[in-house]
């Protein structure tokens, strides 16, 4: 009998959640422990969700069983920069539901998250894990293991015959796929099939708990809420990126040294990211805009600084397909390092299988919205426009197109 393609749990446990989170969640705690934060949903292609709403609920509740385990912790504490302290804090912490409102509103689902931004953290990567698994239960039953696996097989011998070995010399590939995975079965899947047929290529994934399972590195260091909470938590609006990089180099003293540079757009980071941080810093996520334009960019910024390129590194992260990668990798390979996190093509890549484009963004930070504009008019997230405004006018960010 063929393997089911889901799990009896959706989430598995505290640590089936992308690294960067846990990261990030130790920051807060030793930074802003009475921060209060606020989060919205968004289906960004307007996919009709609300038949699920029931057991969508029923799952955010099943969060509040999970506990981490002393084995658990005790591979956080194998890492050097997870700090005895919260470790502790994570052996205490339990996911509580009234932290989450959900409902219907103008015929969509509606999420929202409300609460300390240490309390309400680790709820973005499981929501979403939830509600693309709960919804590819309802349309995708018959879907097997063995098509995903295939899938992936597919795409791993199309690299093999187009690129030779020696040019996949110094290409690597992550897997970041926990969001919006078609299912966990399927990610720990994909994950194993990786490890297994890619040696040496495939570096690990920002799943921890799989990281854990399958003697994985954990990958992943901030994402875009640290520094759009820090729009409303440093002294003023124009040094708040500076506010968030020094706060992350002093948290983590040069280690985890990828900062990411879309949440004003990639322009306006590298206009606050001076030679103190180019050299504090081992590189840049890309996460939004034409990635080779993006890396031009940076290139020049090091070699302005005078920085070697080779001697920091791009990770690549918007939308990535192995050919992208591929492509990516041949324009920059021998000018800067780069690396690759793949998300949706690897863990919802099935045949038939349409998967879901959903976010869950930080909307305000003590009371006050925040914003992300990024490199792309579609990916702008904030719920209040003349916030937006400001915040181009403070970075002298123009207005890329109306659709926002």
């Amino acid at each position: 009998m063929a393997e089911s393609v889901f799990a009896e749990r959706i989430v598995q446990n505290l640590l089936d959640t992308d690294f960067y989170k846990l990261t990030m969640m130790q920051a807060v705690l030793h930074n802003y422990p009475n921060a209060e934060v606020e989060w919205e949903f968004r289906c960004r292609n307007s996919e009709d969700l609300t038949p699920y709403l029931a057991e969508i609920r029923y799952q955010i509740e099943r969060l509040a069983e999970l506990e981490a385990t002393a084995d658990q912790l005790a591979f956080l504490e194998r890492i050097p920069f997870m700090k005895p302290d919260f470790i502790r804090f994570l052996g205490l912490f339990r996911f509580n539901p009234r932290h989450v409102q959900t409902g219907i509103e103008d015929g969509q689902l509606c999420i929202r998250l409300r609460g300390p931004w240490l309390h309400v953290i680790l709820y973005e990567i499981p929501l979403l894990a939830i509600i693309s698994e709960v919804r590819n239960r309802y349309r995708y039953r018959e879907v097997l293991l063995e098509q995903a696996s295939e899938r992936l097989y597919q795409k791993l011998d199309w690299l093999r015959a187009e690129a030779s070995a020696s040019e996949l010399e110094g290409f690597q590939v992550a897997d970041f796929g926990t969001r919006r995975r078609f299912s966990f079965r399927v990610q720990e899947q994909m994950v194993k099939i990786m490890k297994r047929d890619f040696p040496g290529r495939f570096v690990g994934t920002s799943n921890v708990h799989l990281a854990r399972e399958l003697d994985l590195k954990p990958i992943g260091t901030m994402a875009h809420e640290w520094l759009m909470a820090h729009q409303q938590l440093g002294p003023r609006l124009i040094d708040s990126q500076i506010a968030a990089l020094d706060c992350w180099v002093r948290e983590y003293r040069g280690l985890l040294g990828i900062a990411l540079t879309d949440c004003i757009t990639m322009d306006a980071f590298l206009r606050d990211f001076d030679l103190y941080f180019a050299k504090l810093f081992d590189g840049l996520r890309h996460d939004s805009g034409d990635p080779v334009q993006w890396a031009e960019k940076a290139i020049a910024h090091y070699h302005k600084l005078g920085i070697d390129p080779m001697s920091k590194t791009l990770v690549f992260s918007d939308s990535l397909t192995l050919p992208k990668a591929l492509e990516i990798f041949r324009a920059l390979r021998g000018r800067i390092n780069v690396s690759f996190g793949i998300g949706t093509n690897l863990t919802c890549d099935i045949p038939g299988v349409e998967p879901m484009s959903i976010v869950l963004k930080m909307t305000a930070c003590n009371g006050q919205p925040v914003a992300k504009i990024s490199d792309e008019a579609g990916k702008t997230h904030c719920t209040d426009p003349n916030f937006v405004a400001y915040l181009r006018h403070v970075f002298k960010v123009p207005a890329i197109s109306s659709k926002e």
